[in-house]
């Protein structure tokens, strides 16, 4: 999984593709847990090159949302398709993210 990260007017960009598996979802949470640590709270995460995740990888999201939330912040997802797409319906992360 290729994970590219940028920081524009205060909010963390990050572009992931391919397959997140449990190895790739661990080194996300570090990495957005570090940009969390030095008081970022807005995410904008584009998922639109990612063919896969697995139930480590939506931990992983989930966990930097409640953070973000908790500090007055956000999380949104772009580009969700095929059977990413899916799984965030049958999970009803749909309800809990701001999807664009």
């Amino acid at each position: 999984m290729k994970q590219d990260f940028r920081v524009s007017d205060g909010k963390v960009l990050v572009a992931l593709s391919g397959s997140m598996y449990v190895e790739g979802a661990a080194v996300l949470r570090e990495r957005l847990l570090e940009y969390s640590d030095q008081g970022y709270k807005q995410f904008a995460i584009d998922m639109g090159s990612v063919d896969y995740i697995d139930s480590s990888g939506l931990g992983v999201l989930v966990a930097i949302h409640k953070r973000a939330v908790q500090k007055g912040g956000e999380v949104v997802i772009t580009g969700l398709r095929g059977i990413v797409k899916e799984l965030f319906e049958l999970t009803r992360l749909t309800r809990v993210f701001t999807i664009r």
